[in-house]
């Protein structure tokens, strides 16, 4: 299983982005994907997943500004983020759960992640 995302980049505060995250592997129309982020000298931090059953969660920082969706025909899973502020800074990961664990803002239970990408939003 490889997962491969792109999309991070500069952009000024109230800008947007649209990250993505292509999966290279089976059954990724019933597998949780998440998006999670880490940025300088703090802990990765859950921000947005997506259920196989197309249910979506959002971290409370994100919620109105940033979206997750997925396309099953392209094994991808996106992040449209608007309204960004420095404050989400970090480097971007996309993860994929295969168990169904249900925790979806706990990076312990997501079984495979992506190299990740650079959001900068400078003010």
């Amino acid at each position: 299983v490889q997962l491969q995302a792109s999309g991070g980049g500069l952009v000024q505060a109230g800008g947007s982005l649209r990250l993505a995250c292509r999966a290279s592997m089976r059954a990724f129309s019933t597998t949780d994907m998440g998006w999670f982020r880490q940025a300088p000298g703090k802990e990765r931090e859950f921000v947005a997943a997506n259920s196989w059953s197309g249910d979506s969660y959002y971290a409370d920082s994100v919620k109105g500004r940033f979206t997750i969706s997925r396309d099953n025909a392209e094994n991808s899973v996106y992040l449209q983020m608007n309204s960004l502020k420095p404050e989400d800074t970090a480097v971007y990961y996309c993860a994929a759960d295969r168990d169904y664990s249900g925790f979806y803002s706990v990076a312990k239970f997501y079984d495979y992640w992506g190299h990740g990408t650079q959001v900068t939003v400078s003010s």
